[in-house]
């Protein structure tokens, strides 16, 4: 028997992000690969991350985060994920716990500070962003992650070429264009997201610089594919921007879903991410789930 057999959870969005939220706190063990892909099959609950709440490990943290892709592959980190867990332990009805307006999360990825701004409106301390190629990790040295070596198409006409690439957690690939919708996204994204430089594959972002405080971003998320909205991707974009003196510390960042305010902190070098969440609807998991059930893969649509 599934261990969400059952469960109630919350399909919430971050900009569009579609998430789905669910307390695990007090259950044993942990979702298996093919219960998240069952989850994401069913329409009702069709998710781009799926989040576990878990008791935490960490002394002083409220709760350990488990991130689950379509797929069934884990993420590290989920900036509009983490907003939504955020509003459901400080609202909803029986994932609430008594406190004030902030939290502390633990994710794979670390420990997420999260301080909440208005009704919806909350901001999470993504941590300080990687930058070694064996942190993000690529395959093979880079001295310089600011630009790689990477290319798709023509040697003297590069479709895409020299991505800036970060990890936030996860491990990002941006690549600075002039108009981000010119390209196909859907068909280029997997090809890069499997590239053999990624040992972990990648999340691939198309980003362009509308002035020094506003980024432009459409993502291919590994694990998930496009996607309307992608926290972790906008601050990788807006670190890799500062890197390259395209922009500012500090910028809006434009996804289609809507506008996520980016901060790269320089007296710690933390990431900030600033975004709102929505609460869609509530539901329970069948409770005749099983375990392999659905593993054919996400319903269409």
């Amino acid at each position: 028997m599934s261990l969400l057999a059952g469960r109630r959870y919350l399909k919430m969005n971050g900009l569009g992000n579609e998430i789905v939220v669910v307390d695990l706190r007090g259950a044993p063990g942990e979702i298996a690969p093919q219960e998240a892909v069952a989850v994401a099959a069913r329409p009702e609950s069709g998710f781009d991350q799926l989040m576990a709440i878990h008791d935490p490990l960490a002394p002083g943290a409220d709760g350990r985060l488990l991130i689950y892709n379509p797929d069934g592959s884990r993420a590290g980190a989920c900036g509009n994920g983490t907003r939504c867990v955020a509003w459901a332990m400080m609202e909803d009805r029986e994932m609430a716990r008594p406190q004030g307006d902030g939290l502390l999360l633990q994710s794979d990825a670390g420990l997420l500070s999260v301080t909440r701004l208005g009704a919806d409106l909350f901001t999470v301390d993504m941590g300080p962003p990687r930058l070694r190629w064996d942190e993000i990790p690529l395959a093979e040295p880079f001295a310089d992650t600011r630009a790689i070596e990477l290319q798709i198409g023509p040697i003297d006409a590069p479709v895409l070429h020299s991505p800036s690439v970060v990890s936030m957690g996860n491990p990002h690939a941006i690549f600075w264009v002039e108009d981000p919708a010119a390209y196909d996204l859907a068909r280029l994204g997997p090809m890069l997201e499997n590239h053999p430089i990624f040992p972990e594959r990648a999340n691939i972002s198309l980003a362009a610089v509308r002035a020094p405080d506003r980024i432009e971003l459409r993502v291919w998320e590994r694990g998930a594919g496009l996607t309307r909205a992608c926290g972790s991707a906008a601050c990788a974009a807006l670190v890799a921007g500062a890197r390259r003196r395209l922009t500012g510390r500090r910028a809006t960042v434009t996804l289609p879903g809507g506008d996520l305010l980016i901060e790269w902190r320089e007296s710690d070098s933390h990431v900030l991410m600033t975004g709102p969440v929505e609460l869609e609807h509530e539901g329970v998991f069948p409770a005749g789930m099983s375990e392999g059930a659905g593993t054919s893969g996400r319903a269409a649509g």
